[in-house]
């Protein structure tokens, strides 16, 4: 982790104001796409793990796309990735810059490990392409800061979207609707929590050399994931950085190793944050948890009610056995990858580079109060107000 608190940064004010909109620009789908206007949408797949594959899986069964280009650095991985797309002509590449450069490439998925994302993002957007990145933006604040840099630069006409896919998940619009409302009055205070198993096995890789198997082996390592409240638990900082209207104040936590004591990260952790307004918000998370019990969400109280939100639902509690459920009707990654093939068609622009970074920024203000085991500021980590 590499992190510089004397580093100038953009205000908090202009944190604060710049992260409670989104970025939207009017274009039309000829300026957009060009001459392929009336084309599919050709994207390449950069990082051809499990998690590229998945979300090459759904953009290549949408009718308006397909996937023409893999790249990763591990010819398995390529073979794989070929293999559960079901594609027999495709153009595959172990360096991503070639793969940037086909011209023929409309978009691209960055879904590399963690520690790539501001690099590969940023060359993506040199070349003119559109970009879905995987989260979170980066694992240290130099990357962050280099991520929103390349949003700032990027053509207006270029989508720039990231995996946070609660953003668009129907549930979640749905909770945000009835907060913004005040059906719950006025809220008073927040919680999110990610308990579950490990989701990561380390492997062996005889015949790679040392720095390659390490690699392959990211999820283990600080330096590649970010740790594990940066690698998975952003999700929940970029809930509550949408729902909350802003970035926290202060953050102060502990975290250990108790089952995974093999890895370079922990696998337990909890802190307490403040935001603005005196909201005091409690996270959890653990990757210790046996298979049959997990927890993933956040909630939302207010002096009316409650507002539960995560993947599988939302869950409005009214009143004493006064409940409203509503389920998610699919895995919201698939409303994510839509809306970014949409946006692209339709001209109707999304750049979330900066939003996306600072709720990544949300999770190393947690990381670095637990690491230090004292309490950390947003103005005296990232910069003076």
């Amino acid at each position: 982790m590499s992190i510089h608190p004397t580093d100038p940064l953009v205000s908090r004010r202009s944190l604060l104001a710049t992260s409670a909109a989104s970025a939207f620009t009017i274009v039309s789908p000829q300026s957009v796409r060009g001459s392929q206007a009336n084309s599919k949408i050709s994207v390449g797949l950069i990082g051809s793990g499990g998690r590229g594959t998945y979300d090459a899986r759904i953009t290549h069964s949408d009718p308006r796309a397909q996937v023409t280009a893999l790249c990763d650095l591990h010819d398995d991985r390529i073979e794989q990735a070929k293999t559960a797309l079901k594609l027999d002509q495709v153009d595959t590449y172990k360096d991503f810059e070639k793969l940037l450069a086909n011209a023929s490439l409309d978009a691209v998925i960055i879904a590399t490990p963690p520690f790539e994302h501001p690099r590969m993002l940023e060359a993506a957007v040199d070349a003119k392409k559109h970009v879905y990145c995987e989260k979170p933006a980066g694992v240290d604040l130099e990357g962050c800061r280099r991520v929103m840099k390349a949003g700032k630069k990027a053509e207006p006409r270029k989508v720039l979207s990231f995996g946070y896919q609660q953003r668009y998940g129907p549930v979640y619009l749905e909770g945000y609707k009835r907060l913004q409302e005040g059906t719950i009055g006025t809220l008073s205070t927040a919680r999110a929590y990610w308990i579950s198993g490990d989701p990561f096995t380390r492997r062996d890789y005889p015949g790679l050399d040392a720095k390659q198997a390490e690699i392959r082996n990211w999820f283990c390592y600080r330096k590649y994931s970010g740790d594990f409240i940066v690698e998975q638990d952003c999700h929940n900082f970029d809930v509550l950085h949408w729902f909350l209207g802003g970035l926290p104040l202060r953050a102060v936590g502990y975290c250990g190793k108790k089952v995974r004591t093999s890895m370079d990260i922990n696998d337990n952790l909890t802190l307490s944050f403040e935001w603005p307004n005196n909201v005091l918000v409690n996270f959890e998370a653990n990757q210790l948890t046996p298979a049959g019990y997990s927890k993933v969400g956040e909630e939302f109280t207010g002096t009316k009610g409650t507002i539960a939100t995560s993947r599988a639902a939302m869950i409005h509690y009214k009143g004493r056995n006064d409940m409203e459920r509503i389920e998610s009707k699919r895995d919201i990654t698939y409303e994510g990858i839509e809306q970014f093939l949409g946006r692209i068609l339709s001209g109707d622009v999304e750049n979330v580079a900066e939003r996306s970074a600072l709720s990544t920024m949300i999770a190393i203000l947690g990381r670095t109060a637990m690491y230090s085991g004292k309490e950390q500021t947003w103005k005296g980590l990232y910069g003076n107000a």
